[in-house]
């Protein structure tokens, strides 16, 4: 009980220095990171349950990915629904992404079929698409607003919406991918990620944990890839620029 309560207080004690020092430089985001950390929480809690049970009933892991895909959906929805149909296609995208690079991540054999291994996978490429669709709308948005002018120019001389917006949209998608980039090329300098300390406190050898890693880290490129590429084009196709954004 006592471990309990010290690791409680030591959460809480981390997410309420963060909040104070949000609060200290006016970032209005409230008591944001407080629920945020709550909501880990819970559903850490009921993946946790879930995974204990995955072994009798395997289809509990089908109804966690899908519940997985409809959340990180959702989300990425939100996020782009200042773009014309954006809602749509941020949905089709998210579960384009996360469920391609999850097969492809069994078809080639870096992961067993098994509850754990299918879970973490989906996890993380799933929940790096939500964010993929995050980073892309955003820039499409601001790059539409920012060249507003010279893309209703190319309208005007008979270019179609996706040649209008091209250059747009694949900075986006660049943009958007750099933060992977990043991570993935100071793997193991700057960052030691949870993949790899998961698989060593789960009893695995430093050589099968970094495999472990970079099979997770390929996967969230592949997600990251299809979904900003995905995005980007479907973005594209639309005849009707958005609405400016208020300053």
């Amino acid at each position: 009980m006592w471990d309990w309560l010290r690791f409680g207080g030591g959460i809480l004690a981390l997410v309420t220095t963060a909040i104070l020092l949000l609060r200290l430089h006016g970032v209005a985001l409230r008591w944001l990171p407080f629920t945020a950390v709550l909501r880990a929480a819970v559903q850490l809690a009921a993946i946790s349950v879930l995974l204990s049970g995955a072994n009798q009933w395997p289809w509990l892991v089908l109804g966690f990915i899908a519940l997985m895909l409809s959340t990180a959906s959702w989300t990425g929805a939100s996020r782009a629904e200042g773009l014309p149909g954006g809602r749509r296609n941020a949905v089709i995208s998210v579960v384009a992404g996360g469920m391609s690079s999850l097969l492809l991540t069994l078809l080639v054999g870096l992961i067993s079929p098994t509850p754990q291994h299918v879970v973490a996978i989906a996890g993380s490429v799933i929940g790096n698409a939500m964010n993929i669709v995050t980073l892309t709308s955003r820039r499409i948005r601001a790059d539409l607003d920012a060249h507003r002018g010279e893309v209703e120019g190319w309208l005007a001389l008979g270019a179609t919406p996706s040649q209008s917006t091209a250059w747009l949209r694949r900075l986006s998608v660049r943009e958007s991918l750099l933060p992977n980039l990043d991570q993935t090329r100071n793997t193991g300098l700057v960052t030691l990620p949870g993949a790899f300390i998961g698989a060593l406190f789960g009893g695995a050898s430093p050589v099968e944990a970094a495999m472990f890693q970079l099979t997770m880290l390929s996967a969230i490129l592949v997600s990251a890839a299809v979904t900003g590429t995905l995005f980007s084009t479907l973005s594209g196709r639309s005849p009707v620029l958005p609405a400016p954004q208020e300053s």
